[in-house]
């Protein structure tokens, strides 16, 4: 299990350095990412990607729950009011249609939405800060945030995620 860790850093360099030490500490570079709005960020730090730039995520899950009841809703309708052959494959299917129909639709719209787990960080870096994301195994938390409260007392610790997607 891993939480995400967010930290804001004054500059690219600080990144820079901020991204060795997380190597050196046996933090694989797929786990950790940077958020910059002004300067675009050098091809050696991992930008963050459209999963954790935007909403896609939550809308995804969100438009999955809606479509479902409302597919669920639709198939009950059919199965009262139409004499169907198999009135519950009717239901499960239009359920199922709904989840994929409203997952595909809502991400569409979330994706060009800011991530609003994001929200408190966004003055700060259009400010020309970098954010900083994290996925830190849960067992090493402590001596990661040691290691970088050491190394780097110019970055600020800004929160901590223990609801991270398993995939991004």
């Amino acid at each position: 299990m891993r939480h995400r860790l967010y930290y804001l850093l004054p500059d690219i360099e600080c990144a820079r350095r901020t991204l060795d030490d997380l190597l050196l500490s046996r933090i694989e570079q797929r786990y950790v990412h940077f958020l910059s709005l002004g300067a675009p960020l050098p091809s050696d730090l991992p930008e963050a990607n459209i999963l954790h730039r935007t909403d896609v995520v939550h809308g995804a899950g969100n438009g999955m729950l809606i479509g479902a009841a409302l597919g669920l809703a639709l198939g009950a309708l059919l199965a009262m009011n139409v004499d169907l052959a198999s009135p519950s494959a009717v239901v499960v299917g239009t359920t199922l249609l709904g989840l994929i129909f409203g997952g595909w639709a809502a991400s569409m719209v979330a994706a060009a939405l800011p991530n609003t787990r994001l929200k408190a960080f966004y003055p700060e870096i259009e400010k020309g800060k970098v954010l900083m994301i994290a996925d830190i195994p849960a067992s090493r938390i402590k001596e990661i945030e040691k290691v970088l409260e050491e190394r780097h007392p110019e970055m600020r610790f800004s929160g901590e995620d223990p609801r991270i997607p398993a995939f991004p």
